[in-house]
């Protein structure tokens, strides 16, 4: 299983070999675009993420000693960074995932450029991706 840490470095280095925040988010905009959608029995106000403009779900699952997170969204570009989080905390233990906050995501110029209401969004995700792994921690 590949850490957190390294999958940070991956990412970062992938992300910073593009020139700038428009071709970051283009390409950020294609892994959502590649991320599986949400069965329609998914799309439920419990598995919605409140303070997002757009409609954002996202469902976590517990198994085998792992966190495994799925998302969807009516906007290409929320969706694209939520399955960029997903598939980034997906796989990993809750306390690997406690252990390392989506501070990449500026790093590579990614949260700069998002609307404030955007980035509270984005917030809320990751309070949830936290929480979840929290509350299997002792798992």
């Amino acid at each position: 299983m590949t850490t957190l840490a390294e999958k940070k470095r991956q990412l970062v280095a992938k992300l910073s070999l593009l020139d700038d925040w428009q071709d970051r988010m283009s390409h950020v905009v294609d892994l959502g675009r590649k991320f599986p959608a949400l069965e329609d029995a998914c799309r439920t106000p419990e598995h919605r993420v409140e303070g997002c403009i757009s409609n954002l779900w996202f469902v976590p699952e517990f198994r085998d000693g792992v966190c495994r997170y799925r998302c969807d969204s009516d906007a290409a570009i929320v969706k694209g960074i939520a399955s960029l989080l997903c598939d980034f905390y997906s796989g990993q233990p809750p306390a690997e995932i406690l252990r390392h906050e989506p501070s990449f995501l500026a790093e590579v110029g990614i949260t700069q450029h998002l609307s404030p209401n955007r980035r509270n969004g984005l917030g809320r995700l990751w309070a949830q991706i936290r929480d979840f792994a929290a509350a299997h921690a002792a798992a």
